[in-house]
């Protein structure tokens, strides 16, 4: 991802959770909840959190995977993560979590490491989409799977019109009035690039998913990638 984009999420840090709420009318937590159960993650695994941010789907994945499995929450930007270990200690007993600040492109982890991975609204930041892509494979074990989450600009014109609507009047005024204008004036342009769900089934076959399926969400306002190595 690049320094812009870092910045963008570090500064949006202390209202990130809030701001995920006004943008998915509250619906988020349901649909991480959904992309942990896609992972297929279970009891003793060791799964894997990408651009984990202040950790919602990484307490989600601990809950799945028990106190003796492992998860490792990874983010590239250090006020996220920070937000996020701040937020473990409201937990008892403190979950299996190690946090680790990285670079999706480049993760530090060995090949066929992971049972189970999760990436909520990252895949659409990453510079390099099919490079993020292949690492999630290359670090996954054979037979695992990974759900991704993330917006989408609907094929429908009309639900594409409410969306845009949506982001206009309502969340960048929100945003503007927390200062941050400029940071939630990139999710715009951001739909606009991000590859539809057939697109993003092509690039995960291309990557060398075995099986691959979309699950467009929302009227396809959101959508979850689920792959399988």
């Amino acid at each position: 991802m690049s320094n812009e984009v870092r910045t963008i999420f570090n500064r949006i840090a202390p209202v990130y959770d809030q701001l995920n709420d006004w943008l998915s009318l509250g619906q988020h937590r349901i649909w991480k909840e959904m992309t942990v159960k896609w992972s297929g993650a279970k009891p003793s695994n060791t799964s894997l959190d990408l651009c984990c941010g202040s950790g919602d789907l990484t307490f989600r994945l601990a809950r799945h995977v028990g106190i003796t499995g492992q998860v490792y929450g990874v983010d590239f930007s250090t006020n996220l993560l920070n937000t996020a270990k701040e937020r473990s200690k409201n937990y008892y007993p403190q979950p299996s979590i190690t946090w680790v600040e990285a670079d999706v492109l480049e993760l530090p982890f060995e090949n066929n490491y992971f049972d189970a991975a999760t990436m909520g609204y990252g895949l659409r930041n990453v510079k390099d989409i099919p490079r993020s892509l292949q690492e999630i494979r290359r670090v996954l074990k054979p037979g695992a799977k990974a759900a991704i989450l993330d917006f989408h600009r609907p094929t429908n014109e009309q639900f594409r019109a409410v969306q845009q609507w949506y982001l206009n009047n309502c969340v960048v005024p929100m945003a503007t009035n927390l200062g941050l204008k400029e940071e939630y004036a990139y999710i715009s342009p951001s739909l606009d690039r991000f590859p539809i769900g057939k697109e993003q089934i092509e690039l995960a076959l291309q990557a060398g998913f075995r099986d691959v399926t979309h699950y467009p969400i929302a009227n396809g306002m959101m959508g979850v990638l689920v792959v399988s190595n």
